[in-house]
């Protein structure tokens, strides 16, 4: 049985881990509360812009429609580029772990034959993507992690061009982002999105109603700079709702991580208690049976 001082040691250990945690919960609670404001007011706008995509394309026909991000894939042992989205730090339960499964099961499963499976590429985004995926061989097409620290739009604009430009110029065939999409703050939903090529799912044309809509220069060249655009806010959004989805995951890590914390020194106390009452008995016991041997 431990002495009362290791368990003391112990007592005041966990208190500092205790500490520790639910500054972390406090810190990773006022993070998510700004992104989630910007992932929530982004939604409308994502959705918006696909619909009035959706519906102009629609009214134009695709035969009409000119873009080098519509293509189709050309080459069935083309390359593929999974755009994998982690994070840069631990302690967010299994929100990373998920993500890692994920893509390894795309690329072993997914993209199972062999010329498909050595012709997938990978761009991660955070340090424990790369970290795992770097040394465990699979093809890095490139990395990076400051994004992460400043997701502002124009930080990541640079990221969102190359993975474009790479498509367009038929480095790639398929583009796909795997990562977490924020619900709430203890559910993630792991997500397998596919970027590139773009599908606009045209099924017939239909006429607009010219008493709502004014086309300038015409709709043609709508469509053609709409589809960039929506590509770009896609990315950005797929970013934002990764960056959301680990602080609600980091919170509701370090919300259980500190409850354990606390019930395991209320076990420590009481088991300090009874030690320590054992000891006071045992005290007790040696000092009255050396007055009867003495009285003897």
């Amino acid at each position: 049985m431990e002495n009362l001082k290791e368990i003391r040691t112990r007592i005041a250990s966990i208190q500092s881990t205790k500490k520790i945690t639910s500054a972390m919960k406090m810190v990773a609670a006022a993070k998510l509360k700004k992104v989630q404001d910007a992932v929530l007011n982004l939604r409308p706008y994502t959705n918006k812009l696909s619909d009035m995509l959706m519906e102009i394309a629609q009214n134009v026909g695709p035969e009409h429609i000119q873009s080098d991000y519509i293509r189709q894939p050309q080459d069935e042992d083309g390359k593929i580029l999974l755009v994998v989205i982690t994070s840069n730090k631990g302690l967010c339960g299994n929100f990373n772990s998920n993500i890692i499964k994920k893509t390894v099961d795309i690329v072993n499963n997914k993209y199972a034959n062999e010329n498909s499976k050595g012709n997938v590429f990978l761009y991660t985004i955070g340090k424990a993507g790369t970290d795992f995926f770097s040394k465990n061989s699979y093809n890095i097409y490139d990395s990076t992690a400051d994004i992460l620290d400043n997701a502002a739009y124009n930080t990541i604009l640079p990221v969102m061009n190359r993975i474009m430009r790479a498509f367009v110029e038929k480095e790639f065939e398929i583009v796909e982002i795997v990562y977490n999409k924020f619900k709430n703050a203890a559910v993630q939903i792991l997500t397998e999105e596919k970027f590139l090529p773009i599908e606009l799912n045209i099924e017939e044309e239909r006429e607009l109603d010219s008493n709502l809509y004014i086309f300038e220069p015409n709709k043609e060249y709508i469509v053609k700079e709409l589809i960039p655009k929506k590509l770009r806010i896609q990315f950005y959004e797929a970013i934002l709702e990764s960056i959301a989805a680990e602080n609600g995951a980091r919170m509701t890590a370090m919300h259980k991580a500190t409850d354990n914390a606390q019930d395991l020194i209320k076990e420590l106390r009481l088991k300090y208690n009874k030690a320590r009452q054992s000891a006071i008995t045992k005290e007790i016991s040696e000092v009255v049976g050396g007055a009867e041997a003495l009285r003897h």
